[in-house]
């Protein structure tokens, strides 16, 4: 599978021009950022991406709140959605993978495990 559109759903702008630079230097993609979950769930109709890195931890929606909605419909239901989320501690990836992310990425986040985790779910 290639890809070319990415959607970051992230509050916080320093980790979303984070993840925005680290994409820059490796995939030539359109980017698009939401701040929350209702911006995020107009953008994925409106925007069509192919893969999603999705906050665990935003306002008023929370990532598997919006995990839920975006799956729930039958055209994004394939589409890669990776949670990116500064819940390490024991369990937390597997519970965040039971809840039906295809990925797992911890805060900080490092742009060689990201790129690891996009060639995964990009295979897959």
């Amino acid at each position: 599978m290639e890809f070319r559109k990415v959607l970051i759903i992230e509050d916080n702008v320093i980790n979303s021009e984070l993840l925005v630079e680290f994409l820059k230097t490796r995939y030539d993609v359109q980017l698009e950022i939401a701040e929350d979950g209702s911006v995020a769930l107009n953008k994925v109709k409106e925007f069509l991406p192919d893969l999603i890195l999705l906050d665990i931890q935003l306002p008023g929606l929370d990532g598997y709140e919006i995990l839920r909605m975006i799956k729930d419909q039958k055209q994004f239901r394939d589409v890669p959605v990776i949670g990116v989320t500064a819940y390490a501690m024991k369990g937390d990836r597997d519970k965040i993978l039971e809840a039906g992310f295809d990925e797992y990425l911890a805060k900080p986040v490092k742009m060689n495990e990201l790129f690891k985790k996009i060639e995964m779910v990009i295979a897959r």
